[in-house]
């Protein structure tokens, strides 16, 4: 095969044949150069499987900005299990270690997949340090973006700890009194008194802490602060081909993604920003391609700003990844048993994109009576439908999963599951200290934090210290249950008492209040304390 053949072959498939060439080249010119890692961006494409990615490439029409970015792949299992969930994905991505079903920044409690530690399941439910956390022992600016609510199970591992990923009062709480300089996306509700189980208004707590709180696209954007927290949805935010029709005042994830490190990158020190695509994830569970190309390309967009921006830059690790797959999408089903090796591009991607809406956003234009049924599956694709599939959709109990039906058939497209799948990911990197090769979730991490130059397992030691080893010997431990809500940890000396309310960076001594460099978490029971927070209730008089 000629040179000129084999790049002509990469190109058409994982469109790296040049690339490769132009990655190298970079990474030699900065190796000269002497180029150090200043800022670190996280992009993570929830639940897109290397099938959706594919699929995403042919109906777009031309190279993914994630294409240039291929460096390898990613072994996703957890601490448990082959498939794993969410929560722990997120929890291997931000902390470096496995862990177990649900579970966000916290050690496992079960381990029986191969080569996994099991001294880590000596301490349950310990909280261990996030990269986030790390960068800000580092001075350096960082930012939380997410397409669901900020509260869900990916942003929250990367900004909080929680014996299980639907505790969003908790995690909110803590994602507030972390002092992020950027936070972007849904999950308002949480946030709001009247929705809390401890009623605190943490939109109050927002505005003290000095952030410009937006909840518009045009808002967002012509933001001159420096600390943004931006919820532009109750819960999460629509899909980006239904935002025209549905929630046009809702900014994109590569504007969320551009804004952001704009911000960040005033800071002289740097920053780190996570970003998470959160509803290709959504869209596969429903089994809906046309949710799932939609946001993977918005997703594509936002790794293009990134991309953009590092290569400008020259000090900036850019890595993206999928946390797991999800559904089991083929690219051919029964439909093309006899005839795969002659079915063209087109008779996949060419019924997608008479949609004009996913099937969420197609939903909400139904009206309540039902009247509209055909209008709907048309704004679905389903144009034309045969006597067929007229029957099918007006008889449908469940509208949606009748519709996927029908143009996954159109397309050619299976799918073998409504969950997660655990297939290895492709690993996208770029920059200086980029990870490379057939990777460990748990290797992203620990990645990102050499880069920052800092070690998560120390970070942990001195973060996270359980409450009655720290002050046991120095005074009386005890909890104040009072607002079964919100805990507080209570170590009384005598003539000296300190408090610490849970899920907050505040210490209360003798009744004056300081500021701590993390959060106070209550997990598995247990009560843990910074090194820090320790010295100053020592020390304070």
């Amino acid at each position: 095969m000629s040179k000129k053949l084999l790049g002509v072959t990469l190109a058409g498939t994982l469109a790296i044949g040049s690339i490769g060439l132009t990655n190298l080249d970079q990474e030699e010119a900065e190796a000269k150069k002497g180029a150090k890692v200043k800022n670190v961006i996280v992009l993570v494409k929830d639940g897109v499987s290397s099938s959706t990615t594919t699929l995403s490439r042919w109906y777009k029409g031309s190279d993914l900005a994630m294409d240039e970015m291929a460096a390898g792949g990613v072994r996703t299992y957890s601490a448990d299990s082959a498939i794993t969930d969410s929560a722990p994905a997120g929890t291997a991505m931000a902390t470096g270690n496995k862990s177990n079903d649900k579970f966000v920044g916290v050690l496992p409690e079960k381990i029986t997949s191969p080569g996994v530690d099991e001294d880590l399941a000596d301490d349950p439910y310990r909280p261990v340090t996030n990269v986030l956390e790390g960068a800000k022992t580092k001075g350096k600016a960082t930012g939380l973006i997410s397409t669901s609510e900020i509260q869900h199970a990916t942003p929250a591992a990367f900004s909080s700890h929680a014996e299980h990923r639907q505790q969003y009062d908790n995690i909110a709480e803590q994602q507030v009194y972390q002092n992020i300089d950027v936070v972007l996306g849904g999950g308002k509700e949480t946030l709001e008194s009247g929705n809390r189980k401890d009623g605190e208004n943490l939109l109050e707590v927002i505005d003290n802490r000095g952030y410009d709180f937006v909840e518009t696209r045009e808002d967002l954007l012509n933001s001159g602060s420096k600390k943004i927290w931006g919820s532009f949805a109750p819960a999460a935010l629509a899909y980006d081909m239904d935002k025209e029709v549905t929630q046009p005042e809702e900014p994109t994830l590569a504007e969320m993604t551009k804004k952001g490190i704009q911000t960040l990158s005033k800071d002289k020190d740097g920053f780190f920003l996570f970003v998470e695509g959160s509803k290709p994830d959504w869209a596969a569970h429903a089994n809906d391609p046309v949710g799932m190309v939609s946001d993977t390309l918005a997703f594509d967009d936002a790794v293009k700003e990134a991309l953009d921006f590092a290569k400008k830059d020259k000090h900036t690790m850019v890595i993206a990844v999928s946390d797991h797959g999800n559904s089991g999408i083929s690219i051919g089903n029964e439909n093309t048993d006899g005839t795969y090796s002659s079915t063209p591009v087109s008779a996949y991607v060419d019924p997608l994109k008479e949609a004009k809406m996913t099937v969420e956003g197609a939903l909400s234009q139904l009206n309540e009576d039902g009247s509209n049924r055909l209008e709907v599956a048309a704004l679905y694709g389903i144009t034309n439908p045969t006597k067929k599939e007229k029957r099918a959709i007006n008889k449908a109990e469940d509208l949606g999963g009748t519709l996927v039906d029908l143009l996954a058939q159109r397309a050619n497209l299976g799918f073998t599951t409504g969950g997660h799948t655990g297939e290895d990911v492709f690993l996208y990197s770029y920059g200086p200290g980029k990870p490379s090769g057939m990777i460990q979730n748990t290797d992203i991490a620990h990645s990102a934090a050499d880069a920052m130059g800092f070690k998560l397992d120390k970070l942990s030691r001195n973060m996270f210290i359980e409450a009655e080893d720290a002050f046991g010997n120095w005074g009386e431990v005890s909890v104040d249950t009072s607002n079964e809500a919100n805990p507080v940890l209570v170590v009384d000396r005598g003539r000296k008492k300190a408090q610490f309310p849970v899920n907050k960076n505040i210490a209360i001594v003798n009744d004056r209040e300081y500021e701590l460099d993390s959060v106070t978490v209550q997990s598995g029971g247990k009560f843990y304390v910074s090194k820090e927070a320790v010295k100053i209730v020592k020390r304070a008089k």
